[in-house]
């Protein structure tokens, strides 16, 4: 073999090496960063999904929670893990789409640091009131709001939280006063809407859907485009004259902006796959949650909607973490 021969077969193979290895992947375990507490939404759906996800990609999916900053800490870990494929992170509204508007920001911005895979699933945020109010129907809430302004709380989980940014956009698109009252978690506000503390709240329907079925609270209206299966009774914020009120918590998955396309279309047929599996669907329907699944390019472009949406609803009340 001639020194050029033997240089270009040399070159050609070297070449062959990086398609070689992402042809490969995955070729050990995967981390699937959590960034909540076990036993949370984004948890759950991140257990539901590992599973059907190691079985489609042929190496486990191990599921670990990095708790901190209201999610921010997990997708964090995520944005600055090695652009190899193997970390990936479920973030939610609050992480890639509320916390960067904040004061505080965020260590990572989501549409630089972080690449979309897709959208995991959506968590209606319906408006509800205890059991004991007077009001049936979102029209009578607002009418009883500008009767007595100011005599109306609303709970929230959090200065800047999505119940409060919710609260708000409801004020706003209904011209009513109402008055915000914080608290530390989705089961310290359905306690406080049950005992009537505060008059009206919205939470992630996994929060209140038992409450609401047992009759101990009542929904007004959804902020979902459609009605939900699960309160098929209860009107949009559309149909009920309040297109603005556009409020759904959701949680989707991303992944360091370096990481090769290879892995990501691996990992994006593995989340799509497990997303359409009809036990995970059954079991994703029975926490309340809709089941995602779209591309990159629809989710990238759902995360920089949800930005804007969010930071503008920020800006115009002056909102600051807590």
């Amino acid at each position: 073999m001639s020194r050029r021969t033997w240089l270009a077969a040399m070159l050609g193979a070297a070449l062959a090496l990086p398609a070689a290895a992402q042809e490969s992947y995955p070729t050990r375990a995967i981390r699937y960063i959590v960034p909540f507490a076990a036993g949370g939404p984004s948890d759950i759906v991140a257990r539901i999904m590992a599973p059907r996800m190691a079985a489609t990609l042929g190496q486990p999916v191990v599921v670990e929670n990095r708790v901190g900053a209201g999610g921010v800490t997990g997708v964090d870990v995520a944005a600055k893990a090695a652009p190899d494929g193997y970390t990936f992170a479920i973030g939610s509204a609050g992480a890639l789409a509320i916390s960067p508007n904040l004061g505080r920001g965020t260590p990572y911005d989501p549409m630089r640091d972080l690449v979309p895979i897709t959208l995991g699933v959506l968590v209606p945020e319906p408006v509800v009131v205890p059991a004991v109010s007077p009001f049936r129907t979102i029209q009578e809430l607002v009418a009883g709001a500008k009767a007595r302004p100011g005599s109306l709380n609303f709970g929230s989980t959090g200065n800047g939280s999505m119940p409060h940014l919710a609260a708000e956009q409801l004020r706003a698109a209904a011209g009513i006063e109402i008055v915000h009252i914080s608290y530390n978690s989705g089961g310290q506000l359905a306690t406080a809407i049950l005992r009537n503390e505060v008059q009206l709240g919205f939470a992630d329907l996994p929060v209140l859907l038992a409450q609401i079925q047992a009759g101990a609270l009542r929904a007004l209206a959804v902020g979902t485009p459609q009605r939900l299966s699960w309160l098929p009774d209860v009107p949009t914020m559309t149909e009920v004259g309040l297109p603005a009120v556009d409020a759904s918590n959701w949680h989707g998955l991303v992944a360091s902006a370096r990481t090769p396309a290879g892995p990501l279309a691996a990992l994006r047929r593995a989340a799509i796959g497990a997303l359409q599996d009809p036990e995970v669907i059954r079991l994703l329907d029975a926490q309340g949650a809709i089941p995602g699944g779209n591309s990159p390019n629809e989710f990238g472009a759902f995360i920089r909607r949800e930005n804007e949406k969010w930071g503008e609803v920020i800006r115009r009340n002056n909102i600051q973490a807590d």
